[in-house]
């Protein structure tokens, strides 16, 4: 690993232990959001104790802490990696976010900043991926659906368009990763064991 990657990837790390659901919790209601709902630092659990007010904050958050890693990575930092260096920052941020060190490793699902990821490496296929995991969740009612959906297409895209073989498995770590914090529910989903997503609803 050159040092320009290891830049890219420690930048992404740093802002991806910014959990702005945290940070919202602490504001609003004075606990941490790992005290609070379901005890998970993400858009879901904000959304369910302050509303789509509180969920639209965290999304902002977290989509801005995506794109100040990712283009400080591609512009400033190493700039003759090009996408390369999207993608390493997005693998930072994903892990940056899922396992901040601030907290014991113990974080958020990553669903945001792995969109986020994928839009800001190839626009078009991360939209394509993000809209059709967005169908997905919506036919199925269950997040962890469309959160392995999208970079599971996503990855799929960059086979199809002959993507370097190290791009490629990074899109792959995007999958593995997605498959550890949303494996468990998806398959308890299909038992029919696992709670159906719901948004907007405001518990007082």
């Amino acid at each position: 690993m050159n040092v320009a990657v290891f830049e890219c990837l420690l930048i992404g790390y740093i802002c991806g232990c910014f959990l702005t659901a945290d940070v919202v919790c602490r504001l609003r209601l004075h606990k941490s959001a790992f005290d609070v709902g379901s005890h998970n630092p993400g858009m879901a659990n904000v959304g369910s104790l302050l509303g789509v007010g509180g969920a639209a904050v965290v999304l902002a958050g977290d989509i801005g802490k995506s794109i100040i890693a990712c283009e400080v990575s591609h512009f400033l930092v190493a700039p003759e990696l090009g996408t390369y260096a999207v993608l390493w920052a997005g693998l930072g941020l994903i892990l940056g976010h899922d396992f901040p060190i601030w907290h014991g490793f113990r974080g958020g699902k990553g669903v945001t900043v792995t969109c986020s990821a994928v839009v800001l490496a190839a626009p078009i296929p991360g939209m394509i991926s993000l809209v059709l995991g967005f169908l997905i969740v919506l036919a199925s009612r269950y997040l962890c659906y469309g959160a392995l959906a999208i970079p599971t297409i996503f990855f799929i895209f960059t086979l199809f368009m002959h993507w370097p073989v190290p791009w490629v498995l990074l899109a792959f770590a995007y999958v593995l990763l997605a498959l550890v914090k949303h494996g468990g529910p998806a398959w308890r989903a299909l038992h029919g064991r696992e709670p159906k997503t719901s948004f907007g609803h405001h518990k007082k």
